[in-house]
Order: structure tokens, then C-alpha cells, then sequence
């Protein structure tokens, strides 16, 4: 393995606008994310959930003012939205409601996540710089803002990797919820390709990964103050 192990960071929540993945996690948790920001880099912006252990639930969407920034500086360029949100199929699934589409692994120093990514660029995306108010962070991100994949295969069950560059995490910033996640397990039809990305990572231990003739799929199960409930 090439890798120590890595930790959670986050659970990703896609959705169609910020009020409707908010709506969703807060229908099923009992518990309404608050707070977050905008992304400039990838015109999105989000919303946070603690979760125990110095973790947090990320409810993400399209920043629709977004778009005024480049209409107003001609020749500008905007990079393809991460977790493939510029991508047909995942906006005409939102259309069906928001859903848990991705998660993140921590890459905790002294292990520098650039050089890692340098030497194994087969493995792991181009680790981009992003900024969300007085936060920044590097994070793995495809040219094309598709989900980090490995001989083809993604779907968003492989984590991106993700490096903090300021001192507090965000979830030391945001309220106790009193939710835990108990249980992070994926479905892929190509399992073992999957479980091989996952082993090199270091990232095996944190997710429970079975072989489905369906499509790929996360879900979470959470301790709320209301009893378990599962987030899919």
C-alpha cells in the first residue's frame, strides 16, 4: 500500500439549489445544515453539517450569481464545476432530488498532498487550490470535474482527497448537531476495481463496499438525536 490511512473529512449531498438539499437532509436527519459559502473557483456553493468526530455533511449545489463574475471579464474561462455537477446525467438525476453523491478523505500532514498526487498522477487528480472565506484547502479535482476514478470506474464512490491549509477545520466552527455517522457503505457493480483504488489510498477501513448488479450508489447510516437514519 502506498498510502497511510486517511480519515473522513466530509459526506457530499448534491442538489439541484442549496434550499432543496438543505430540505432533504434536514426531512431526514431532523437536523437543517446552515452556514458555508461560496466556491469562486467552481461557481458552487454549499452548506455544513457537524458530524461527530471532526467531521462534517456538505450540502452542495451551482451558485447561480456565480456565472455574472466571468460574463463580466471577457475571455475568461470557467473550469467545469467539481463532483460533476456540469455533467448531463447527474443534473437530470437532480431533477429526481438531491442525494449523497460523493465523500471526501482527509490527507493530514506531514504527508504533502501535491507531491503525492506529482508522483502518482495515474492515481490521483491535479490537486487544485480552492478558498471558501477565510478557509483554503487543495483538493483532487479531474480536468473535466468529473468524480476521481481508477481504470475507468468512479461514479463517485472513490474519494477525493482533500488537504486543509489553514489551521481549523471546519467543523470546529460549526454547532453540535448530535449526529454521528455510524456506517458509510457503497454499491458498485465493479467492486474489485473499487476495493483496489481504495486499498492503495489507505481509505479501505472507512467505507463498507458490496458488489450490486444495479447501479453505484452511497449511503450513510447516522445516529440522530432521533434515532438512526439513513441518508442515500
Amino acid at each position: 500500500m502506498t498510502a497511510h490511512l486517511l480519515r473522513l473529512d466530509h459526506l457530499v449531498v448534491s442538489a439541484r439549489t442549496l434550499d432543496e438539499g438543505t430540505q432533504y437532509v434536514a426531512d431526514v436527519l431532523g437536523v437543517q445544515p446552515a452556514g458555508g459559502g461560496t466556491h469562486p473557483l467552481m461557481r458552487t456553493h454549499n452548506r455544513l453539517l457537524n458530524l461527530w468526530g471532526g467531521a462534517y455533511l456538505e450540502v452542495i449545489a451551482v451558485d447561480p450569481h456565480a456565472d455574472n463574475a466571468y460574463e463580466a471579464a471577457p475571455g475568461a474561462a470557467p473550469r467545469p464545476r467539481l463532483f460533476a455537477l456540469d455533467d448531463a446525467a447527474t443534473r437530470a438525476r437532480l431533477e429526481a432530488g438531491p442525494y449523497l453523491s460523493h465523500w471526501v478523505v482527509r490527507v493530514d500532514r506531514p504527508k504533502h498532498l501535491p507531491t503525492w498526487q506529482a508522483q502518482y498522477p495515474q492515481r490521483i487528480p491535479p490537486i487544485v487550490p480552492l478558498t471558501r472565506g477565510d478557509f483554503a484547502w487543495g483538493l483532487s479535482v479531474p480536468e473535466d470535474g468529473a468524480f476521481p476514478s481508477w481504470q475507468g470506474v468512479g461514479d463517485g464512490v472513490l474519494p477525493s482527497l482533500i488537504q486543509w491549509d489553514t489551521a481549523r477545520h471546519p467543523s470546529a466552527l460549526l454547532p453540535d448537531s448530535g449526529i454521528a455517522l455510524k456506517a458509510l457503505k457503497a454499491l458498485h457493480p465493479q467492486a474489485g476495481t473499487v476495493a483496489e483504488q481504495l486499498q492503495w489510498l489507505g481509505a479501505a477501513h472507512l467505507i463498507e463496499l458490496q458488489t450490486t448488479d444495479g447501479a453505484a450508489a452511497l449511503v450513510a447510516e447516522l445516529e440522530t438525536p432521533s434515532g438512526l437514519r439513513t441518508l442515500k
